[in-house]
């Protein structure tokens, strides 16, 4: 049972609020599931999710016990970055999704690590076992795992405070004029299609993303790519929004029909995913104090891209 005491800073915001900057490792979603469970109380009695904190009050969390997984521990190889007895990170293939869900129970990272693992962190709940944060299916390179509870605590921290440093790279649509700078848009559920995300959201999160321009190659260019913060399908959205989709994203990425035409599009048509790998993760280790900075190699796929631009740019198309 975990227990916290309000203070003046937090007076009269909401308590899902409250809980969700107490406990970063666990969802909004789950923290109000516990709320309507009153396994949340405040000065031991029932509340609401959107209940408004007094000063004093006493909060008291009473986490269910871990029940047994029905994933399948699944031999499947993994190229593994950095790895010690507390955590380990991996170079996620694009294809892979992280954790098991309706329609993907098996061949997910999380069947790959408890093949891999002895033991994995059980904070992200009996289906993510070891899961600090996520990485689309489509989107490749480095991912932390926690062993760990205590470590995965530590890392849900940092994430939580933005101490995490992550920079991205992603081969976008067109000639950014901009050689830098910052995209500072709230994102949230688009207004009509609940399965994207969008920057017009009724209800949209703040979302900052910074990016740099690393080769131009006329119809494209290659960024890097450093989220502040961490939102659902953030860069992709972000990039969108500047009218830069991302290469080969079926979501956001649809190209213009002045543009299907060109040689070089047609070229790059067998590119199925979007163009964007976690190239970089640091943190700081959360019992040796020590730096972690893993640095996740280019995929064939993107590698094959990059070729192909650098060399029709040489050529002059």
């Amino acid at each position: 049972m975990s227990e916290f005491t309000v203070t003046a800073v937090d007076v009269h915001g909401r308590l899902d609020h409250f809980l969700s900057r107490q406990l970063p490792m666990h969802s909004r979603a789950y923290l109000q599931q516990l709320i309507e469970r009153e396994q949340i109380l405040v000065d031991g009695r029932a509340v609401k999710s959107g209940y408004r904190l007094r000063a004093g009050n006493r909060i008291t969390v009473t986490l269910p016990p871990p029940q047994p997984s029905n994933t399948v521990p699944e031999h499947i190889p993994l190229d593994v970055l950095y790895e010690d007895t507390h955590l380990l990170v991996i170079n996620k293939p694009a294809g892979m999704v992280v954790h098991p869900s309706p329609g993907n129970t098996t061949g997910t990272l999380v069947n790959a690590l408890l093949a891999h693992c002895t033991q994995l962190s059980g904070i992200g709940g009996i289906e993510r076992p070891g899961i600090v944060h996520r990485l689309d299916k489509d989107t490749s390179g480095a991912i932390v795992v926690a062993k760990d509870d205590v470590t995965h605590r530590g890392l849900a921290r940092q994430f939580a405070d933005r101490k995490v440093i992550k920079h991205y790279v992603a081969i976008v649509r067109g000639d950014i004029r901009q050689a830098e700078g910052v995209i500072d848009a709230a994102v949230g559920r688009h207004p009509v299609n609940r399965q994207r995300m969008s920057t017009h959201a009724r209800a949209g999160r703040e979302a900052v993303t910074e990016f740099r321009v690393l080769e131009r190659f006329g119809l494209y260019t290659l960024v890097e790519l450093r989220p502040r913060t961490g939102r659902t399908h953030q860069i992709r959205v972000h990039m969108a929004s500047l009218g830069h989709p991302l290469l080969g994203d079926p979501t956001y990425g649809r190209a213009r029909k002045e543009l299907t035409a060109s040689p070089l599009v047609r070229q790059l048509a067998w590119f199925r995913r979007q163009a964007l790998h976690a190239g970089f993760l640091g943190f700081t280790h959360p019992v040796t104090g020590e730096p972690v900075e893993c640095r996740a190699p280019w995929p064939d796929d993107l590698a094959r891209v990059l070729g192909v631009l650098r060399s029709e740019n040489r050529a002059g198309v």
